[in-house]
């Protein structure tokens, strides 16, 4: 396969970790985009001409826009692959979001401009010549555009690239679209019926929506959207893998583009350890997820008081009825403190975005609840929104 042949030729092609291998496979997919649409556009452009058809026209446009987007695509990475310097500390990976992002909108203007044709044939519909010559070309051009997303899309997992998951779904389109056109063609032969324009409209309204979507997910990233839940899991599964931390909370992953993420996290480790040996293996856990995972973390230490038997008994006790509120409701930080007339319960409870309580309404019910088992227990609930969705607590 060809994905085979382009990895044994980049210089340690299997670490795609490694922002110079990802970006050289990038480079890669875009180049074959450009060559394998520049000659589609030829062939049917040739096609269009000799059978009149608009909508085999208009499908050598769109492989002609497609290798524009391939070019991009090729600017964005090697923007992307520039080193971070004084102006941008955290490099310049988001250049590939952007260029996704200018891919999708090339498929919505690619869209307006079929549909407008296509309308234009349904209102003036003209003859189209059939030729086996232009079919052949056609049932070529779907092999070629079908082989070309199923290379995007694989090279776009390999190394996570929305901008190649974007072109294999632009490929996937111009698949459906020349479908469309062969069998419009094929009816117009067997029956007289001119399909040609209705085809051309329906292929451009799938394109629309298709490029709607694909708006969005260029989009999410360039925002700020929440990590991936498995790579959540991935985290704290880890960060509790280390003898010493007891839980792990108020995670948040900034994304600076495919391989350029940094996150912050706070762990709880037992107070009554020495705080050199805390700080010692935080910077441990740190240098291990930088060199392991290829992410730059940063750990806030919580010292919790493990040797008060009221405090497990009363984080079960809280935990239960946060989690009757809204099973993605966790709570931390939890820690008792004693007065002359109540005792205090102060503790941190992250709260879903999508729930309808107000913090009121949340800190009355907790408190009503805590002192019906607990009549000289006061709760102070510093209430927060978590930054990776679900729960975020421990």
């Amino acid at each position: 396969m060809l994905m085979e042949w382009i990895a044994r030729r980049i210089p340690d092609g299997e670490n795609i970790r490694d922002e110079r291998v990802r970006s050289a496979y990038g480079k890669a997919a875009s180049l074959v985009g450009i060559g394998c649409n520049a000659l589609l556009f030829a062939g049917k452009l040739m096609a269009g001409i000799i059978s009149g058809s608009m909508s085999i026209t208009a499908d050598a446009v769109n492989n002609l826009s497609d290798a524009s987007s391939s070019v991009i695509s090729l600017l964005g990475f090697k923007l992307a692959d520039k080193p971070a310097d004084a102006q941008h500390p955290y490099g310049h990976g988001r250049y590939e979001y952007f260029s996704g992002l200018m891919v999708a909108v090339m498929i919505l203007v690619i869209g307006v401009e079929l549909l407008k044709g296509s309308v234009e044939k349904i209102i003036s519909p003209t003859e189209v010549a059939f030729s086996w010559a232009s079919i052949g070309v056609l049932v070529a051009s779907i092999a070629v555009k079908l082989w070309m997303a199923m290379f995007n899309r694989s090279m776009g997992k390999k190394i996570e690239s929305t901008t190649l998951m974007a072109t294999a779904d632009d490929s996937r389109n111009d698949v459906i679209s020349t479908s469309a056109v062969l069998i419009a063609a094929l009816v117009e032969r067997a029956t007289g019926l001119a399909l040609d324009g209705y085809m051309g409209a329906a292929v451009a309204v799938f394109i629309l929506v298709s490029g709607v979507g694909l708006v969005r997910e260029t989009i999410d990233p360039m925002l700020g959207t929440v990590p991936s839940e498995e790579q959540v899991k991935c985290i704290r599964k880890k960060l509790l893998g280390y003898p010493g931390v007891l839980g792990v909370h108020d995670l948040m992953v900034h994304d600076y583009g495919p391989g350029r993420q940094f996150a912050s996290v706070h762990v709880e480790m037992s107070s009554q350890e020495d705080p050199l040996v805390s700080h010692d293996l935080i910077d441990n856990i740190e240098r291990d997820f930088l060199k392991q995972d290829g992410l730059h973390l940063v750990i806030h230490y919580d010292p919790v008081v493990t040797d008060d038997p009221r405090v497990p008994v009363m984080r079960d006790v809280i935990t239960r009825i946060v989690k009757d509120i809204n099973p993605d409701m966790t709570i931390h930080d939890l820690r008792i403190v004693p007065g002359n007339t109540h005792i205090n319960v102060v503790f941190d409870c992250v709260v879903p975005f999508e729930l309808t309580m107000n913090e009121d309404e949340i800190r009355d019910r907790i408190s009503r609840e805590v002192s019906a088992q607990y009549p000289n227990y006061y709760t102070v609930a510093t209430l927060e929104h978590g930054y990776v969705g679900g729960s975020a607590g421990h």
